[in-house]
């Protein structure tokens, strides 16, 4: 692949705040940022869709809501209500976290058909499917990108952040080998720098959900903690 500088990432990232305690002030701020760097998106609670699409109104950033989130195991009806109340109210893509359980225990009829109820509710809005990277062992991981790029999801996605640990190289090139060109991949969790950022692109992500995209496509280096 060829280099990409700093400033070109811009328009890989979802620019995300899914803190429970996010206040009106700073989603407002989010917003306003992703408007001013160029990011591809905000990436925010289902219940901050409403305030984030009156923030962006008129502008060229999408707004991403979180559905199932951040654990996957609520009732499907529940997760594709969800979708369809936030597209609603003007999310532009949806994010919904798979049920971890299900596929762990091998349940990949119930899997698939939870995905599908969440997509069906979609309509023409992409969405994203959280596999939770670090839950599953490589096995799960391949069989949960089958079933994603069976039913020709949009992308598939590592990680809330909300867990034990965020995106790997390994993994988003191990579901980037699965799932093939047709199927995004997100790599999302612990990508906090431009070097880690790139990392993962070259590895086969076609987007990041970070927190520090700013520090992303000034070239900073990561400070502290974070999505």
């Amino acid at each position: 692949m060829a280099h990409l500088e700093p400033q070109a990432l811009a328009q890989f990232i979802d620019h995300t705040l899914l803190a429970p305690d996010a206040s009106r002030e700073q989603i407002a701020t989010l917003c306003r940022e992703a408007q001013e760097h160029g990011f591809y998106s905000v990436c925010v609670n289902s219940g901050q869709v409403p305030h984030a699409s009156q923030c962006l109104a008129g502008q060229n950033v999408k707004v991403v809501a979180v559905v199932g989130f951040p654990l996957g195991a609520g009732l499907s009806d529940s997760k594709a209500f969800e979708a369809e109340r936030a597209i609603a109210a003007g999310a532009g893509e949806i994010d919904m976290v798979l049920n971890i359980g299900w596929l762990k225990d091998g349940m990949f009829d119930q899997v698939h058909s939870d995905i599908a109820r969440v997509k069906q509710a979609c309509g023409s809005v992409p969405l994203k499917v959280i596999l939770e990277t670090c839950l599953l062992n490589d096995a799960e991981k391949v069989k949960a990108c089958e079933i994603c790029r069976e039913l020709n999801v949009a992308f598939v996605k590592t990680s809330t952040g909300f867990s034990r640990s965020g995106a790997t190289v390994d993994d988003v090139a191990l579901m980037r080998r699965t799932v093939g060109a047709g199927v995004g991949v997100k790599a999302s969790g612990g990508v906090r720098d431009y070097p880690t950022a790139l990392a993962m692109i070259e590895a086969g992500a076609t987007r990041l959900g970070t927190s520090s995209g700013i520090a992303i496509i000034s070239g900073a280096q990561a400070a502290g903690d974070g999505y």
